[in-house]
């Protein structure tokens, strides 16, 4: 029977091996996962609250036996060799593959010179990660956040709601810089001043230590801030070293085409560690870090594994929880020419990106709840249709945005 091999057991990894089942391919399939637990969904790890429990399994543990699905948890795959088409696992067993699928995902980058072993400084990308931070967001507790991404900023909620005090430092002029418009950022800035929040925007940090049971931060000014907990958040790199060794194109991630194939016969990439061309953006090459990325990565890397020959076509698509605020994006606003606002009432609104040429590229929406999420997902949409809509429609809270997807 054929084997198809899946490195990475994440949200990725996971749904491509029971899409695989779903799609009818009979043969083996092995996931291999680095951690010791079951697959888990990675987006709850930054709403961390004050739940210390298990994790959000992706599905539940005896459904891979169910689907004949070999599971081996805490075991890195060290190289593959896609001429032998062997892939060496760190405990040495060697797997023989028919297909591979690289979903081995991205890393938070470490702080320059900051210790990696301290129990005071803490990246966020596991369980264990979120249980350490659970422990420190505690009142009468400090926890330091340096960068003012996605992630910062949705720990800085939940540590306010548990009575933390924290402090947010981020190197640029403002938060959110990458692919957050400017008049949602301020608005999330304001609203967790307002909740406690310390927020220090275009601050340099010289040195991060860990002294005497704390985080040490020295800025370039002098002053020394000292927290009880660090945590980085200065973004990801794709885990591409074991794509690097076995010769395969390396281009912010490992390089696919749009069927998510890699430059060697049989192997495939998806998820948060492969680079992409994009249709809808002119094949521009993007890397996208989501959740629902993952998912739609997963499902479309087993179709084509299975030679269905399927395109990457869906719109990007990001969002954060903060306080009772959700944050959606739908698009990538970058060579937008202009924006347009949307009133929602309630306090919500939506901005719409349009190019030069007055196509839809982009909608950032902002508000209580799910408030944009319908108009958001209607967006989204209009912008896979490669639509002009009138910008006098779009501001216009009367008229619907389905009127406009069906013109």
């Amino acid at each position: 029977m054929a084997h198809f091999v899946i490195l990475g057991a994440g949200e990725c990894g996971a749904r491509a091996a029971f899409a695989l089942r779903e799609k009818g391919f009979d043969g083996e399939i092995t996931l291999v996962g680095a951690e010791p637990l079951h697959p888990y969904e990675r987006p709850p790890l930054s709403k961390a609250g004050s739940d210390a429990s298990d994790p959000k399994f992706i599905v539940a543990a005896e459904k891979y036996a169910e689907n004949r699905i070999r599971l081996l948890t805490g075991l890195e795959a060290t190289n593959f060799d896609p001429a032998s088409r062997t892939v060496t696992l760190s405990n040495g067993t060697a797997l023989l593959y028919d297909k591979l699928l690289l979903a081995t995902g991205a890393a938070a980058r470490s702080f320059p010179g900051a210790p990696e072993d301290s129990p005071h400084i803490r990246a966020l990308r596991t369980h264990d990660d979120a249980a350490a931070l659970r422990e420190a967001m505690k009142p009468g507790r400090h926890i330091a956040i340096i960068g003012g991404g996605f992630i910062g900023l949705e720990l800085a909620a939940t540590a306010r709601l548990l009575g933390a005090k924290v402090t947010v430092i981020e190197g640029l002029e403002r938060v959110l810089k990458r692919g957050v418009p400017e008049e949602i950022a301020h608005l999330l800035t304001e609203r967790h001043r307002a909740e406690g929040v310390d927020i220090r925007c275009g601050v340099s940090i010289e040195a991060l230590t860990a002294e005497g049971g704390k985080a040490r931060i020295r800025l370039s000014s002098g002053e020394v801030i000292e927290a009880d907990l660090a945590l980085v958040g200065i973004g990801a790199r794709p885990n591409v070293e074991i794509a690097q060794r076995a010769g395969l194109t390396i281009e912010n991630g490992i390089a696919v085409d749009t069927y998510l194939r890699t430059s060697a016969p049989d192997v495939f990439a998806a998820g948060d560690c492969c680079s992409f061309p994009l249709p809808i953006y002119g094949d521009r090459r993007v890397r996208l870090e989501s959740w629902r990325s993952a998912q739609e990565q997963g499902t479309l890397a087993a179709a084509n594994m299975l030679g269905l020959d399927v395109a990457v076509s869906s719109v990007p698509w990001f969002w954060s929880d903060q306080y009772d605020m959700t944050l959606q994006i739908a698009g990538l606003a970058e060579g937008a020419a202009t924006h347009y606002r949307r009133d929602l009432g309630t306090g919500a609104f939506i901005l719409f990106h349009l190019d030069a040429d007055g196509r839809l590229i982009a909608a950032s929406g902002i508000g209580p709840g799910n408030a944009v999420a319908r108009d958001i997902r209607l967006a989204e949409m209009l912008i896979a249709a490669r639509a002009h809509p009138a910008p006098s429609a779009l501001t216009a809270a009367d008229v619907k945005l389905k009127s406009l997807l069906a013109a």
